[in-house]
């Protein structure tokens, strides 16, 4: 990994959302890389910054004088001067504290469904734009799959499927949903196939979606989810999504 690579990287690091292999190519690289640590460092100060800093604006003393002079004018009553003061002042605190919390909050959580997709999408393009693909590259189903085992608290189901015009290129380890998970890749003429693997919590229809450009199928077979990512078209994507389970 190169600098130019680490940087693309980092931020999504000090956010939680690369996956395990690109995760550990990025922190060796940080251990023989001073810039680039330091660029690691000035990204996790400005996180710390924005959770950490204090927003809290104070009237100055010269409101805090008018207000209380014109409350003294009134002889004990409200004038409507100072409930128009009052008015702005509430309208103005009003928008500011808006602003900050749309600032500082993030926005509202997608669905889970949303949320996999794009995780499973950017996972997908980071394994394109880094080219690293496979941790184990083999057509093998038997070499693939015995290599997950003692990463992964599950076994994943490897098959080959270049009878059906789906070669077999190989797996990786990949992070989605809070949790490692198997990556298998496929290959259909000059498209890769991204499938994710992990244990399926609860067994649900099988969908496909759009999203950033790509195709997302989600599929459960044998107590397994799969989640598969291509920008192949979405009918032999489709036709590929249903051989799982077979």
């Amino acid at each position: 990994m190169n600098c130019a690579e680490s940087r693309l990287l980092l931020h999504a690091h000090a956010d939680g959302e690369l996956d395990v292999a690109s995760s550990l190519d990025l922190e060796r690289h940080l251990k023989t890389c001073a810039a680039c640590t330091g660029e690691k460092q000035s990204v996790h100060s400005l996180k710390a910054a924005l959770r950490q800093s204090s927003l809290r604006y104070n009237a100055p003393d010269s409101l805090r004088k008018e207000v209380r002079r014109m409350a003294r004018t009134s002889g004990g009553e409200t004038s409507p001067r100072f409930h128009s003061l009052l008015l702005w002042k509430f309208l103005a605190f009003g928008a500011t504290a808006c602003a900050v919390l749309a600032i500082l909050l993030p926005p509202a959580r997608n669905s889970e469904r949303d949320q996999l997709s794009n995780e499973a999408v950017a996972s997908h393009v980071r394994s394109l734009m880094a080219e690293h693909l496979t941790d184990v590259a083999s057509s093998d189903q038997h070499t693939v799959k015995p290599w997950f085992n003692g990463k992964l608290d599950f076994a994943p189901e490897v098959k080959d499927f270049a009878a059906q015009g789906f070669p077999l290129v190989g797996g990786r380890l990949a992070y989605l949903s809070g949790r490692a998970v198997a990556a298998l890749v496929y290959r259909r003429n000059k498209h890769f196939i991204n499938v994710f693997v992990w244990p399926a919590q609860n067994t649900r229809k099988s969908d496909l979606q759009r999203h950033r450009g790509y195709s997302v199928i989600n599929r459960d077979a044998d107590g397994l989810r799969y989640c598969v990512v291509s920008d192949l078209n979405q009918k032999e994507l489709a036709e590929f999504a249903n051989l799982f389970g077979r």
